[in-house]
């Protein structure tokens, strides 16, 4: 090319305006494409950062700081009392507490006064005498409700219950914590010293229930139930019972009487615990005797209940910590047997009180070493070891909310632990494994995160909600495979080219419709129709299958003249009436079927003979609205890979000798089958992660059941329900967050694999 030939050209290229604009449009078009790719992949990498972010406590493990600690006798006021030997039954400080902001605690002494005292500093603020104490001194103490009520019973036989409270007044922005204390009505159990001693009132307080073992060795229990008149006055009525001669010559080392004054447990130095009914408080009455050690020399040292006082917490001399609770047993005479149920991490040293949260299912224990372990009894984990200095710990308590401890051991030096331990009741084990909850009969995967009382046990397994996404999203492909990929085939590769130009942009349209309306019009519409035609839809299938055999065969057989003033691939539509009325005839059969397969009522036939109880909204529902929801995409995405298949393959195939749908089958779906296999895979992801349609079509219950005819509850759903509801920052938040990343990852190895196999296909049969 000589100089001047290429002056010329780049005349023409500076004098051509349009080239350059083109340029520029295309590197702007670069520019803004590359820019939405890489901010679409940085906003799903900050999505999944910040579900993760929100997952992260869960796994951390509690958080623990001595605030203070400080030893009684510093104190003036309690200077006096003496600690030469606390372990001889006369250690002068029985029982302790604080309020619920940590700033105040109380030590309750055997001369009958209540010091409260400043956890900061140890000054105390206040000094409580009890009035009718007299001139005895306590013998021992019990923690009916943490913090709250504290019984004391004394060296002439009587039970004292105390309440505690802490009135809190406001100067301005700082607060005033002023302690109260109240005395209950006093329990005379006999005249003997009570060494150990167990008291309880209902929440009404028109009984209580007081049971105590004397100095003297005898089990005496006493209850008290009280009338009241319509205008004033009423009565009581007393009942003392003496128990001694149904223990069987044991010692006993622990009392526990349930909040609901039906139950009465005795621990004993045998390793036994006796459980008695005292519901009927005229005739108690021993239900059974455990074996709670498993060793006669090794005695039950400690019993507590958990929070809603149905799960008994036993420690013994050997160290060990369990959990017992009622449980279904059909051998069993009243049908139900009181069962050792989770095992926790031991001590090594004898096991000296149990003290149990009042806000979750986590207990705290101490040994006779001066450590204190904080346990959950649902996840069965030790989540925190705490140690004294060396003594053991004489009395316990925790905090109202959860978050502190307060010990003190026998050299009188108070501890006061702060913790910090917001989600004691996630484990693997509790989120996806099987966990024996409260009043279940065996370990069940189970997802209940609320209910309708302060002591529920939450139940947080996701796994019965990812269960229900695979089935849900399994039920919805059955029946959207084969009628997208046939209905693909039948229209690319059969039909007519007028008619396929109309079908797809009408298929492609129904991908448009809200999945709330179709959710709506399924759970509201459809759900309560097909429960009223069930074996007309289990017929169905065989209806149409005679119908359309039949009237294919027909078509062969009609005359040529006829068939041919259709169009090839327009004979097709002749079906529709065909289908109409296969409907038509399996809705005309349903009461029949109904009478001759399912005895005149499916429902029963399916539960007694199947064992499969019906559901309005179940995964059949389902299954259809979801399946519309999926059919459009799986459809047009194997339509166009059908239809892309090269037409040299196809014709080749015809020119060989082979008819039209050995062509479509054993040719083009091969060639085609990358693409259709990424059609279904996201169908699938489509169907995993659909909420409204699963939330409004189904019964919204975490069951763990692969029949066609119950509901579940998908991973979605769960947080499209339980989300609004949970607390910022609470465990079922975090959980929920949980969830959102199991669903993302669901989809993230589907759409993996997908790719994977889409890629092999396409190498296998991409050289067609």
């Amino acid at each position: 090319m000589t100089a001047q030939t290429r002056f010329k050209k780049k005349e023409v290229l500076q004098a051509s305006p349009g080239i350059k604009r083109r340029k520029l449009a295309d590197r702007i078009a670069t520019i803004v494409v590359t820019t939405g790719g890489v901010a679409v992949i940085l906003c799903i990498i900050a999505i999944l950062l910040f579900i993760g972010v929100e997952t992260v406590p869960l796994w951390k493990g509690v958080k623990s700081e001595l605030t203070s600690s400080f030893f009684l006798k510093e104190s003036p006021e309690l200077a006096s009392y003496s600690l030469d030997s606390p372990n001889t039954g006369t250690f002068p400080f029985l029982a302790s507490g604080m309020d619920e902001y940590k700033e105040i605690g109380f030590v309750a002494t055997k001369n009958g006064e209540l010091y409260f005292l400043s956890l900061s500093n140890g000054k105390v603020l206040k000094k409580e005498a009890l009035p009718n104490l007299g001139e005895t001194e306590i013998r021992s103490s019990y923690v009916s409700q943490n913090n709250k009520l504290y019984s004391f019973g004394t060296d002439d036989g009587r039970i004292i219950p105390v309440r505690t409270a802490y009135n809190v007044t406001f100067a301005g922005d700082k607060r005033i914590i002023t302690p109260q204390v109240t005395e209950d009505d006093i329990l005379t159990i006999g005249d003997s010293p009570l060494v150990r001693i167990a008291f309880e009132e209902n929440d009404g307080e028109t009984a209580s229930a007081g049971a105590a073992y004397t100095a003297g060795g005898e089990l005496i229990m006493k209850t008290v139930a009280k009338s009241r008149g319509l205008i004033g006055g009423g009565g009581s009525d007393e009942a003392t019972h003496n128990l001694t001669q149904t223990l069987g010559g044991g010692k006993v080392t622990a009392l526990e009487i349930d909040k609901s004054l039906q139950n009465l447990y005795v621990g004993t130095d045998t390793g036994r615990i006796y459980r008695y009914n005292i519901r009927n408080r005229q005739n108690p009455e021993l239900l059974e005797t455990l074996d709670a050690t498993g060793n006669s020399r090794i005695p039950v040292t400690a019993l507590g209940f958990l929070l809603g006082d149905r799960s008994l917490v036993v420690g013994d001399e050997a160290g060990s910590v369990s959990v017992w609770f009622e449980v279904a047993d059909t051998d069993s005479p009243g049908g139900k047997v009181f069962k050792k149920v989770h095992q926790l991490p031991p001590f090594a040293l004898p096991v000296s009180d149990i003290v149990p949260s009042s806000r979750d299912r986590g207990f705290i224990a101490a040994d006779s070493g001066g450590n204190i372990n904080l346990y959950h009894a649902t996840s069965e984990q030790k989540l925190m070891q705490l140690k004294t200095d060396g003594p053991p710990v004489m009395n316990l308590s925790f905090a109202p909310k959860g978050n502190g401890i307060l010990a003190v051991d026998g050299a009188g030096k108070l501890y006061d632990w702060n913790v910090d331990n917001p989600h004691p009741e996630t484990s693997f084990k509790t989120l996806f494994g099987k966990v024996w909850y409260e009043g279940y009969s065996k370990p069940e995967y189970v997802w209940q995160s609320t209910g309708g009382t302060d002591d529920f046990e939450p139940k947080i397994s996701l796994t019965p909600l990812a269960f229900g996404t695979l089935k849900g999203a399994l039920y919805a492909l059955l029946f959207a495979i084969p009628l997208s990929i046939f209905g693909a085939i039948c229209v690319s590769q059969f039909m007519h080219p007028a008619l396929r130009n109309t079908i797809k942009p009408v298929v492609e349209i129904m991908a448009a419709l809200p999945s709330v309306v179709l959710g709506f019009f399924a759970g509201l519409w459809l759900a309560p129709i097909i429960e009223k035609i069930i074996p007309a839809v289990i017929i169905l299938p065989f209806v149409l299958t005679v119908f359309t055999l039949l009237s294919v065969f027909g078509w062969q057989y009609l005359p040529r003249g006829i068939k041919g003033r259709f169009k090839e691939g327009s004979e097709l539509f002749f079906l529709v009436p065909v289908i109409l009325l296969g409907v038509l005839v399996s809705l005309g059969l349903n009461a029949a079927a109904e009478s001759t397969f399912f005895g005149g009522d499916y429902k029963s036939w399916f539960y007694n003979v199947l064992g499969m109880q019906y559901d309005q909204r179940n995964s059949l529902i389902v299954g259809f609205a979801m399946g519309f929801a999926v059919i459009p995409i799986i459809f047009t995405i194997s339509e166009d890979a059908l239809s892309s298949v090269p037409k040299h393959l196809s014709a080749g195939s015809l020119a060989l000798g082979a008819n039209r749908w050995q062509t479509a089958i054993r040719v083009v779906l091969p060639t085609a089958s990358p693409g259709i296999f990424s059609a279904v895979m996201i169908g699938l992801g489509r169907a995993i992660g659909e909420t409204m349609i699963v939330l409004m079509a189904t019964g919204n219950t975490p069951i763990m059941d692969w029949s066609i005819f119950n509901g579940f509850r998908a991973l979605s759903a769960n947080i499209a329900v339980e989300i609004p509801e949970a607390p910022h920052g609470g465990t079922l938040y975090r959980v929920l967050f949980l969830a959102a990343l199991l669903l993302f990852f669901f989809t993230f190895i589907i759409n993996t694999a997908a790719e994977i196999v889409r890629q092999r296909l396409r190498k296998k049969y991409g050289q067609l």
